[in-house]
């Protein structure tokens, strides 16, 4: 069976949109099918508007499709990119997860694969404690989550963070580099490995 991934993110200058591509690209080539969404902006306008990159991001991505309920309730997996905001997730991402509860209520987010990255504007911004503090959620949800771990050559490449591929964007914020790229895919497709897996143990128990 094809399994379903939805790569989920938030990002305001671009780099965890580049990231989040990577890891979609890995799922597709581990043979998942694929959903890349990103989450509604609640930034004002003028904040926005104050920073050229941000303006000029939002612009060249007006054409991905903003995540939905029923992408959560689709997907057999999940991959959920933020940048760290002092050390914990985006709002905008956050608000996005907290509006799942009537998904979780239901029991349809347990037993499903999840995974992690992030970006921070330095290498010691909060990355880990960003990917620590998402994970939480995961926990509530009864998901079984993936880390990289230190599991491919790649990872000690990308910066041997074991969490989630993790990307110090500098400021002005630069586009993560091709190693990192590579890291993002590797999680991909990490994550598509153990969502077939579950997703053929929960189609067994239905059987039952």
């Amino acid at each position: 069976m094809l399994p379903k991934i939805l790569v989920v993110y938030y990002s305001a200058t671009g780099s965890v949109y580049r990231l989040a591509e990577a890891v979609a690209e890995g799922a597709r080539d581990a043979g998942a099918e694929v959903r890349l969404r990103q989450v509604s902006e609640l930034a004002p306008e003028a904040a926005i508007a104050s920073n050229p990159a941000w303006v000029r991001h939002r612009e060249e991505t007006t054409g991905v499709e903003v995540a939905t309920l029923d992408d959560l309730d689709w997907a057999d997996g999940f991959a959920f990119g933020t940048p760290s905001r002092y050390g914990a997730p985006a709002a905008q991402l956050k608000q996005f997860i907290d509006s799942a509860s009537s998904l979780w209520h239901e029991g349809k987010l347990a037993d499903k694969a999840v995974t992690t990255f992030v970006s921070s504007a330095e290498q010691h911004g909060g990355q880990e404690s960003t990917i620590l503090s998402l994970t939480n959620v995961f926990y509530h949800w009864g998901s079984i989550i993936v880390p990289l771990g230190y599991t491919d050559d790649v990872v000690y490449a990308a910066g041997g963070n074991p969490y989630g591929t993790s990307w110090p964007a500098g400021f002005p914020s630069t586009m993560p580099d091709d190693i990192t790229l590579d890291c993002a895919r590797y999680q991909g497709g990490r994550l598509v490995r153990f969502s077939r897996a579950l997703a053929a143990d929960r189609a067994a128990l239905a059987q039952v």
